[in-house]
């Protein structure tokens, strides 16, 4: 598996928890952490927001085909072994993970808060982690980029 994390400044022990439970599934071939732009913070509150791009594995099969109706001929193709779906039902089973708080087709969204105190002030601040995981597409011509370009995201 490859990791990228040079465009995450490393903040949101909820992201570092999902980032380290991605690492253990095998059906990952790539992920890459980002910080979100809108990450801001004031005087009470501190909203912090990441994006988690995968990219799963492939599996290749050969599947024996004719060519202009008369020529056999052997084409290989690639089937992803996991979905965004799935990924969802694997990381709602585990326990300091959960089901996401908005799913569709394309991303998985987790929010979590957390009130934190710190020992030297009396008044705390709330801190807002948003979490985003995307699946990185690849080309249909080229199943087997395993180093995805995400300079667009």
């Amino acid at each position: 598996m490859n990791v990228d994390t040079s465009k995450w400044s490393g903040e949101g022990t909820f992201t570092q928890t999902l980032l380290d439970r991605l690492q253990e599934l095998e059906t990952i071939a790539f992920i890459r952490v980002e910080n979100a732009p809108a990450s801001r913070s004031e005087a009470d509150y501190n909203f912090m927001s990441n994006e988690i791009f995968v990219l799963f594995a492939t599996r290749s099969r050969e599947e024996r085909i004719r060519r202009f109706g008369v020529l056999p001929a052997v084409r290989i193709s690639f089937e992803k072994i996991m979905t965004i779906a799935g990924l969802e039902e694997r990381l709602t089973g585990i326990p300091d993970i959960g089901a996401p708080d908005y799913s569709d087709a394309t991303m998985l969204q987790y929010l979590r808060t957390e009130r934190i105190v710190p020992p030297y002030q009396t008044r705390g601040y709330k801190l807002v982690e948003l979490v985003r995981i995307y699946e990185v597409m690849t080309a249909p011509a080229d199943p087997s980029n395993a180093h995805p370009d995400l300079s667009r995201h």
